[in-house]
């Protein structure tokens, strides 16, 4: 299973929910791996912690170098396994992002590259059961190779009225890379994030996608101050907090998507 958490809105909760969806598959015996393609590099951070960059330079080999491998011929290329770290966590492995994504995207796209990523992940699935994707706050280079590498895309929302406008131009794109490249991809659904029961516009918001026929999933995710924790202390909620509210909705979340 190759998972992609995509929505071209930043501050949605992307990182957040793919490491700790990942987190929980990892505790339920599942060998998984993420796989981190922002260049704002969260994802990564938060699962080797702050101390494996050194003055701004993260953990080598990186998504990067697998990328910018594709541009220049080398007798011998590194196999897509070496470029995966293990992390503190039992069963959970990373990809770490790279700072310089930027750089070589334009020459990326100028060599058609774009099914480079699909090649690495369809060769790491034979290695791991699930595979996890982070993506920049953008329909990209990037994005489209995580669309176009993945067999299921989940969409964070977090209630507010300018995602919902973003819901419909982002849900054609993911049409346009499922008819142009990826038949196989499909929606598993709209996941609330940051959602605040007791307050009315979240839920009126909610109300209304649901009733324009939008995939909205029945699990939400609550505001909590203890996703904060979690990123400060750079350890999933499945390790740091295995009885809080909101890693039981992450499990439910799970369960959902799983079952």
């Amino acid at each position: 299973m190759r998972r992609v958490v995509f929505n071209q809105k930043g501050g949605v909760g992307k990182s957040s929910i793919t490491v700790n969806l990942a987190a929980v598959a990892a505790t339920q015996g599942k060998r998984v791996l993420v796989v981190d393609l922002d260049p704002q590099c969260n994802a990564s951070q938060y699962l080797l912690g702050m101390q494996a960059w050194h003055d701004g330079v993260g953990p080598k080999p990186n998504v990067g170098g697998f990328f910018a491998q594709t541009l220049s011929f080398k007798l011998k290329e590194k196999e897509p396994r070496e470029y995966v770290h293990a992390t503190p966590f039992e069963n959970l492995y990373l990809i770490p992002s790279d700072g310089e994504l930027g750089e070589i995207e334009h020459l990326l796209e100028s060599k058609h590259k774009i099914y480079k990523l699909r090649g690495m992940l369809k060769t790491l699935e034979r290695e791991f059961d699930e595979i996890y994707i982070d993506t920049p706050p953008a329909y990209n280079f990037y994005t489209l190779s995580a669309l176009i590498g993945s067999d299921r895309v989940l969409i964070p929302f977090d209630c507010d009225a300018f995602s919902r406008q973003a819901l419909y131009t982002l849900l054609e794109n993911i049409n346009e890379a499922r008819g142009d490249h990826n038949d196989e991809l499909k929606v598993e659904g709209i996941v609330v994030n940051q959602f605040q029961p007791r307050a009315r516009l979240p839920q009126q918001l909610v109300d209304e996608l649901s009733s324009e026929g939008l995939p909205m999933l029945a699990n939400r995710l609550s505001a909590s101050v203890v996703m904060r924790e979690s990123h400060d202390r750079c350890m999933p909620l499945a390790f740091m907090a295995p009885k809080h509210k909101l890693t039981e909705e992450f499990l439910a979340l799970y369960n959902e998507l799983d079952g």
